[in-house]
């Protein structure tokens, strides 16, 4: 996949994962966009593990498997970091 499909499937995986998991988000657009290609990677190499193509371009099932993948990091990302406060 090329950098632009990776971006824009990150984008949209990453939105769709900040909607499903609760509680506050980390960071703005640049964190949706990092986290669903982080999502993407892990998406992928769990759909690789059971035998099929990760995420391959911009259709559904990339974005599918790249929101699962983000769903998964996020959780795993919130659950590291827990609620942490800022220091002001």
């Amino acid at each position: 996949m090329g950098i632009i499909a990776w971006i824009v499937v990150g984008l949209i995986a990453g939105w769709l994962a900040k909607l499903a998991v609760p509680g506050p988000e980390p960071g703005g657009f640049v964190a949706t966009v990092l986290i669903g290609i982080v999502g993407a990677c892990v998406g992928g190499w769990i759909w690789n593990l059971m035998g099929s193509a990760g995420a391959t371009g911009v259709d559904i099932g990339s974005i599918f498997i790249a929101f699962v993948g983000s769903v998964v990091f996020l959780v795993i990302w919130k659950a590291l970091t827990g609620n942490r406060s800022r220091a002001v």
